[in-house]
Formats: C-alpha cells, sequence, structure tokens
C-alpha cells in the first residue's frame, strides 16, 4: 500500500472546517519489525500490517525491565527511612497495586498506533501538549540518569573488591564507556528493546531465587525495632508508587502501539499491569529484606555485604546488562516524546542527544556523591506533573470512550484536536490546578528543593501528592470538558481510521 494515499484521502475529511486540511506531523510508514534492525519509526502511526506485538511479548517486555537491581534498590531504600519491616511490606504490597495505572495507560495505544505523548495531544492540543511533554522528557531523563548512576557504581565497586580504587580519570572513562554501551539497544528501537528485555527477564529470574535463597534464611523481621509514623509511611507509598506503576505510565503506550488494534483491552491491560507488578513486587520485598540482613548496603544498590562472596561477581555482572535495558526504555521514550514536542530529529537522533545529556548529568551527580538524595527528591517531586496529567488522560479516555481521530493525532496544523491555534485551555487549566494541589500535600522537607505542603503540614508530614493531584487534574478536566468531548466524538466517528486499519 502507498503510504501517503490514505493519510492524504482521510486527512481531507479530517481537517476541514478546523485548521484547514491536515498536514501530518509525520506520514505512516511500513517498515520490518525485527530484532538488531535499526527502527525508522518514531511518532509515526504504524499501519495494522506492522502491528506483529502480542500481549505475552508486552508481558515479558515489562517484567523484564522490572527484573532489575533497581527495584531492589527501592525496597532496601524506603527501610533506610527508618520504617520497620512489616511497614515497608504493607507500603510495597499497596503501592504495587497501582500497576493497574500502567495497564490502563497501555490502552490507547493498540486504538491509536502511536506513542503516549502523542496521544496526549488529544486532550492538550497539539501546541498544548509540548508542556506535559517537556516534564515527561526531563523524567525520563532523571530515570536515565538513576540507571546510568547505578551502573558506574556497580563497576567502581567490581574494581574496589579488587582493591583498586578508581581516580577521577579512570571514573570519567568509566561513565563514557557506560553511556556508549547505553546508546545502542534504544537505537535501534523497539523489536530489539522488547526481545533483549524478554530474554533477561529468564536470566534474572535465576538471579532473584539465588539471592532470595542466600538473603531469606538471614533476614530477621524483628532486627528493626523501630515502628515510624504513618506520615513517614506515606512517603515511602510514593516513592513506591512513583518508581513503579505510575511513574511507567507515560511509557506505556510507546510500546503497546505495536499490539493489533483489535487485541481485547482486557489482555492489554493484564499484560501491563502484572507484568510490571509481579517482579516489582517480589525484588522490593527482598530488597527490605537484605537491608535487615546488612544496612550497611554496597554502592551497588542494596548488595548486602553478608552475601557470600561467590555471589559478588555472577550478580554483578548479570545486573549490568539488566540495568541497561530498562534504561532503554527511557531512552526510547524520551527520544520520541522530543519528537512529540516538535524537536526535527529522528528518533535515533534523538535518541543520541538524550544520551549525550544524561551522560553529562551523570557525571555530576556521580562527583556530587550524593545519590541516594537525589535519587529519593526525584521520585517524590515528578508525581507533582504525573499524576495530574495522567488523570487527564485518563479523564479524556473516559469521556471519548477510548475512540480517537489517529490522523488528527499526527497532524502538525488542523484536525481534530486543533482547536484554539493548537491549545486546550481547558486541558492546560486543568493540569494548572491538579499541580497546584499536588503541591499543597507534599512532604519533601529533607530533599531539595526543601518543601513541605500546607495539608502535608495540617496532616503531620503526610504525603498523598501523587493522588490528590491525579484527582483534582481528572475531576476539573471532566467538568470543563464534558461538552466539548461529546461533540468530538461524534466527529470522529465519521472520519475513517488509520491506515491499514
Amino acid at each position: 500500500m502507498d503510504d501517503t494515499t490514505s493519510a492524504d484521502r482521510t486527512g481531507a475529511v479530517a481537517g476541514g472546517g478546523n485548521g484547514g486540511a491536515l498536514v501530518l506531523d509525520a506520514r505512516p510508514s511500513t517498515e520490518d519489525y525485527q530484532a538488531g534492525k535499526l527502527e525508522q519509526r518514531g511518532i509515526e502511526l504504524i499501519p495494522e500490517s506492522d502491528r506483529r506485538m502480542r500481549p505475552s511479548s508486552l508481558f515479558w517486555m515489562w517484567a523484564g525491565a522490572m527484573w532489575n537491581v533497581e527495584f531492589l534498590v527501592y525496597g532496601a531504600l524506603i527501610v533506610s527511612f527508618g520504617l520497620s519491616f512489616w511497614q515497608a511490606v504493607w507500603a510495597i504490597l499497596i503501592g504495587n497495586v497501582f500497576y493497574a495505572l500502567l495497564g490502563i495507560a497501555s490502552l490507547p495505544g493498540p486504538e491509536t498506533g502511536t506513542t503516549a505523548f502523542m496521544i496526549s495531544r488529544a486532550p492538550f492540543g497539539r501546541n498544548g501538549n509540548r508542556a506535559p511533554s517537556l516534564f515527561n522528557w526531563i523524567t525520563q531523563v532523571g530515570f536515565e540518569i538513576e540507571g546510568l548512576c547505578i551502573i558506574v557504581f556497580i563497576i567502581i565497586a567490581m574494581f574496589s573488591r579488587e582493591g583498586t580504587a578508581l581516580g577521577t580519570g579512570a571514573k570519567v572513562a568509566v561513565i563514557i564507556l557506560a553511556v556508549a554501551v547505553q546508546f545502542i539497544a534504544p537505537f535501534l528501537g523497539h523489536a530489539t528493546i522488547t526481545k533483549v528485555l524478554r530474554y533477561l527477564s529468564y536470566v534474572f529470574i535465576v538471579v532473584f531465587i539465588v539471592m532470595a535463597v542466600l538473603v531469606i534464611p538471614h533476614a530477621h523481621v524483628t532486627s528493626l525495632h523501630t515502628h515510624s509514623s504513618w506520615w513517614l509511611w506515606t512517603t515511602a507509598l510514593v516513592v513506591v508508587v512513583s518508581a513503579g506503576g505510575l511513574g511507567w505510565t507515560e511509557n506505556a503506550a510507546d510500546y503497546s502501539r505495536y499490539l493489533p488494534r483489535d487485541t481485547p483491552k482486557a489482555r492489554t491491560f493484564w499484560a501491563a499491569t502484572l507484568g510490571g507488578a509481579i517482579p516489582s513486587i517480589l525484588l522490593e520485598l527482598l530488597g527490605a529484606a537484605a537491608y535487615l540482613v546488612s544496612p550497611s548496603v554496597t554502592a551497588a544498590a542494596a548488595v548486602p555485604a553478608a552475601f557470600a562472596s561467590w555471589f559478588f561477581w555472577p550478580f554483578l555482572i548479570l545486573a549490568l546488562p539488566q540495568l541497561f535495558a530498562i534504561n532503554s526504555i527511557d531512552m526510547y521514550s524520551s527520544g520520541v516524546t522530543l519528537q512529540a514536542i516538535g524537536i526535527p530529529l529522528k528518533r535515533w537522533g534523538c535518541v543520541l542527544l538524550d544520551t549525550v545529556i544524561s551522560g553529562a548529568v551523570t557525571a555530576l551527580v556521580i562527583f556530587k556523591g550524593k545519590f541516594y538524595t537525589d535519587l529519593t527528591g526525584f521520585l517524590l517531586y515528578i508525581v507533582v506533573w504525573l499524576g495530574p496529567w495522567f488523570g487527564i488522560l485518563v479523564a479524556d479516555y473516559l469521556l471519548r470512550r477510548g475512540r480517537y481521530d489517529a490522523l488528527s493525532l499526527a497532524t502538525k496544523r488542523g484536525g481534530l484536536y486543533w482547536r484554539d491555534g493548537g491549545f486546550n485551555w481547558k486541558a492546560l487549566v486543568s493540569l494548572a490546578l491538579g499541580m497546584f494541589g499536588a503541591m499543597m500535600w507534599i512532604d519533601a522537607l529533607y530533599y531539595v528543593p526543601s518543601y513541605t505542603g500546607p495539608i502535608s503540614n495540617a496532616t503531620h508530614g503526610a504525603d498523598f501528592s501523587w493522588l490528590f493531584g491525579m484527582i483534582i487534574a481528572g475531576v476539573a478536566y471532566v467538568i470543563l470538558s464534558v461538552g466539548s468531548i461529546r461533540k468530538e466524538t461524534l466527529s470522529s466517528s465519521s472520519v475513517s481510521e488509520a491506515p491499514g486499519s
């Protein structure tokens, strides 16, 4: 099929009276979906003929990402706040229920065949969407930096184990090498990332079993007698939700978009939800238990000094590729987010730009020497925008009953979502209200910037910023937009579907 004919024909129908004929931001294209081959596509609409992914692949992709040393970090991190082991268990179990948010955020991908922040144009408008897209890009780069820092710490720990302390020059060389290796998978694209994560998950499951055997017999759950206040527990809950289900929602459609449009929504939902939740729960529980064995964890993220010496090298060697793999998800998504903002680069060019930026900031974090403080502050603050954005995205999805005009999402000008010069002020006002609400109930007193919201102060330091912002933004959007979206839904029902569907 010619890749312009269907798009131009449908665009002529969709664009009239609302900004003129459609001019596609990125035309649909066809290509082979094959691991190891450079993915030429970025934010382009994916024809149905190219959607070869299956829900089982989506499950293993997310599972492969979460079977990762990073989630041992999160488990150990929340216990280090001063929680008892059982308080940490409840934070982990309840917090990871919210992987359901990842499942929900995955649903528009098969429907539209495009990425999360192209779909975000539906509520925000093409130009209005630049603001949350910029927030997302910063968030993705932050997670990339987190992963690169842990990779560098692991390599430093390897040399330290052999009695070699790396100097400044050697650390810089390690950072450059890590950044170069990190570039490969996101450069190649979706098919490569999906396949690599699936096979790495099998390997890390075995590593997890060995770790559990080594840790559990020595983890005396009563060894920590602290029982922290409930407000500190809510801070731990924010970390789990932010690093888990809510923290991955902005990546969700970037990967589910390769599912066929007729994939049952329940299968998409459960594939993403369970793929993320199961390994996250198991690893965070193990990380919490590992902290009990030895609170003096290594810089290589929650690996107790009490581990058997023979396990040190196998674990760290296997952890490295897994860390590179999870970072690939963030780097791939940050690349297509830059395209959604309007950066005139191909997807792989955006990945290259992100690689350079994340590498430079990683060096600053490494030499600053406050990684865990920076990490916790980062996880607390990103929910200020992420919760409200997700609340608006879900409200919009429900109001339009999951139906989108895919071609209007992919236009430079005109189309169903153009509205007031490319801005939907109703969504932007809702986002601002949600972010304001989130800041009212956040507790980041001990982080940079240090801040505690007035509602948090009134509730003795509780932090429900992620939930409060989400609810305020979602409700505000429904109140402001219910009538206009009903009209848009009626208009979109008369427009042809995306090419290849």
